[in-house]
């Protein structure tokens, strides 16, 4: 396969899922403004924060409001990560490699991004943001249904589901240590009901609420910690999604399970050791901040890497007519 078909592929897939989770985290966000007994715009920081571009928000919108950030998030076309740039992205990606992924992709990809497009111009598409979240939602899990269920299961395929649960992971990441630090309005909240809901409000942004209730009981920051970071069999968990990326990864080299041939799976394979080993005490113990913050840090440097190995250009000493294009 052609590096640059990988990385498109790649990058397709990384950019859906992250509008899908900028779109979760939203409609969250504003089911609990519900519940809450006042609305106060601080509780839309924490969505920002989630993000990593704090200052660029700041800097041109100033105050959280829920209008600013939903704005910012969703429709910003300056802002490289809101789900409008995503999509647009997503899309200019597969339009690039068009033989490479299934005509139902690339049109369920074009029409989903042409959806948002359309509402960004509309002035009423937010005066009802649920729905418009529900849809971008939906469109993201048609996408990767049809990506599962009409791509060929090669390199391109793994491809797609390595970008896919690198982002998700990430994101996961991302939200319970805004939540840990910023969400929480009072050290007097803890462990009243205003504090429940907002540890719920974490689970049903990556839709687990339903499935943690099925393990657990009671809602303790401690158990969400653990079911959102260690837990095997839920999908969007974090050693979950690192767990079937490190698969992905060995599918496309080639190289055993347990071994590495290049920095990516030595990388990824080191992250997804330390998550195998870690137990949620140690995890407390030594400060979840601390723990997500690295968690995040050696994530970054697994994308480097899978850059590095499968898509960077190397020199060559061969003359310039007799060059090879790159393949992964």
């Amino acid at each position: 396969m052609l590096s640059r078909v990988a990385d498109s592929i790649y990058w397709m897939s990384r950019y859906v899922e992250r509008a899908e989770n900028l779109a979760r985290f939203a409609d969250v966000t504003l089911n609990m403004m519900l519940d809450l007994p006042s609305g106060s715009p601080e509780q839309w920081r924490p969505l920002v924060s989630a993000t990593g571009d704090d200052k660029e928000f700041f800097e041109r919108y100033g105050e959280s409001t829920r209008d600013n950030v939903i704005q910012f998030l969703t429709f910003d076309c300056e802002y490289p990560n809101s789900i409008l740039s995503c999509l647009h992205a997503a899309r200019e990606n597969a339009r690039s490699v068009r033989e490479a992924i299934g005509s139902e992709m690339w049109e369920h990809l074009n029409q989903f991004y042409m959806s948002v497009r359309d509402a960004a111009g509309d002035p009423e598409a937010l005066e009802s943001p649920n729905n418009f979240f529900q849809h971008v939602k939906m469109s993201s899990h048609l996408f990767t249904g049809i990506t599962v269920t009409t791509m060929s299961q090669g390199e391109g395929w793994h491809f797609a589901r390595m970008g896919r649960l690198l982002e998700r992971a990430d994101k996961t990441s991302r939200i319970l240590d805004v939540k840990y630090f910023t969400l929480l309005p009072s050290p007097r909240d803890v462990g009243t009901p205003m504090d429940d809901l907002q540890w719920s409000s974490v689970l049903r942004s990556v839709s687990g609420f339903e499935m943690y209730r099925k393990r657990h009981h009671g809602i303790t920051p401690k158990r969400v910690v653990e079911f959102l970071v260690l837990d095997w069999e839920f999908p969007r968990a974090i050693i979950h999604c690192i767990d079937h990326a490190n698969h992905s990864l060995h599918a496309i080299s080639g190289s055993p399970k347990g071994t590495f041939c290049n920095p990516a799976e030595k990388r990824l394979g080191l992250l997804c050791s330390e998550l195998a080993y870690a137990e949620i005490d140690e995890i407390i113990g030594q400060g979840l901040h601390e723990f997500l913050d690295a968690f995040q840090s050696k994530l970054n440097l697994v994308g480097e890497s899978i850059y590095q190995t499968f898509i960077a250009m190397r020199p060559t000493d061969l003359p310039a007519g007799e060059r090879q294009v790159a393949r992964v």
